[in-house]
């Protein structure tokens, strides 16, 4: 974790910010608030904002944890680059760019308390960040070397889901457990979060869980990263109504942030993880950001999509706005911007150096992790395998 970072303990109440020499603040109404938004894009703070069921939102950090919230977009985007340079380069088979979305995964990613539990997708490269997993453990399974694994329990953090949609399931399961185990019903109470895109809205298993969430009455809250587009198809394409709405036919709330303001985004996810955790079941959160990368390193967004959406997308930018924010409220300098800048070019550096060092496994090797005691049937195709790759000593294969 960055110095001076806001960590993952929250509290359900805080205090209303201080006012700071330079101003920007102002106080939000009901009729601004279907997009909850506490920085503009330009930087400009909201002292406070009223969602449209009446919940009002806000955030008090200290001068050191809005410094901090910059450090993690800036860090958090620069390793994401890095690894894009890396597939270019053919160092990585594959990769899935948070590019645009550092906000909607910070902001979420603090929010989150120690014994919350996450499940994400294959993009989560941000609030895996923020729970303390080491950037280099996803990069493993996109560089074939490993299996991308860590241990789900000691970092909240389940692993990376590719099927689109499965996690939902996952995190649901593991929510009526929660239930089930009496840990919610005090602030003290455990949460799970899981993540996915606009896309996977339209997925069977996030329908299910949906349903399955709202009758066991899970500790859950969805959270969507509207980035606008199932890789090539709209969202338009997808849905007549906004994502959030669709809560309500599942007799759950919804509400919709500005997915590149970090502060929103802590605090709507903040609010709903603490309604969780005290047994009020689940809710959903639409994201509402882009995507300004590809959906993958093997996509290209320019067969559907056209470069002026791009740009305008652009000055809504997440770490431009937030370092607005800190040079209109005199809260950093030009120094700590240089600063983060250099840790950032360090980490991704030293990232790409680990990756480049990445031992290549013995091919015998995938048959050590598939039964925790393994099998005869396993361990008969172990023994052929390992024939047929002797046949090979001594020639030229």
């Amino acid at each position: 974790m960055a110095q001076g970072d806001p960590g993952v303990t929250t509290r359900s109440t805080r205090a209303a910010p201080r006012s700071r020499k330079g101003g920007g603040t102002k106080k939000a109404t009901p009729a601004q608030t279907d997009l909850v938004q506490l920085l503009t894009p330009e930087g400009e703070r909201i002292d406070a904002v009223t969602g449209p069921d009446g919940t009002e939102y806000r955030v008090d950090f200290t001068d050191d944890e809005y410094r901090g919230l910059y450090r993690d977009l800036v860090l958090v985007r620069k390793l994401d680059a890095e690894a894009t340079a890396l597939q270019r380069q053919g160092e990585l088979g594959l990769w899935a760019s948070l590019l645009g979305q550092e906000a909607a995964q910070v902001g979420s990613g603090r929010a989150l308390r120690t014994q919350d539990m996450a499940f994400p997708t294959y993009r989560e490269h941000g609030v895996l960040y923020c729970r303390g997993i080491d950037p280099i453990m996803p990069l493993g399974l996109f560089r074939g070397v490993d299996q991308g694994g860590w241990d789900p329990n000691e970092f909240k953090f389940n692993m990376y889901t590719i099927v689109i949609g499965a996690q939902t399931l996952h995190a649901t399961g593991y929510a009526m457990g929660v239930t089930m185990d009496g840990k919610t019903g005090s602030d003290d109470g455990e949460a799970v979060i899981a993540y996915f895109g606009d896309g996977a809205t339209s997925q069977g298993d996030v329908n299910e869980a949906f349903v399955w969430s709202s009758v066991f009455n899970a500790p859950l809250v969805f959270f969507c990263q509207n980035n606008q587009y199932a890789i090539s198809e709209p969202l338009e394409r997808q849905t007549r109504v906004p994502l959030y709405q669709r809560a309500a036919g599942f007799g759950f709330p919804g509400v919709r942030v500005d997915g590149n303001d970090v502060l929103a985004t802590y605090a709507v996810t903040r609010h709903a993880l603490d309604n969780a955790r005290l047994g009020q079941g689940p809710s959903l959160i639409e994201a509402y950001t882009y995507r300004m990368g590809a959906h993958t390193t093997s996509d290209d967004p320019t067969r559907y999509r056209i470069a002026s959406e791009v740009e305008a997308w652009q000055a809504k930018d997440p770490i431009a706005r937030m370092k607005a924010f800190l040079d209109r409220q005199q809260l950093a300098d030009e120094s700590f911007f240089a600063e983060v800048d250099e840790q950032a070019r360090t980490e991704a550096v030293h990232l790409r150096e680990r990756v480049l060092a990445m031992p290549d496994p013995e091919p015998v090797t995938m048959f050590d992790h598939v039964y925790p005691h393994g099998s005869p049937e396993l361990d008969a195709q172990r023994a052929q395998f390992t024939k047929y790759l002797e046949s090979f000593e001594g020639s030229a294969h």
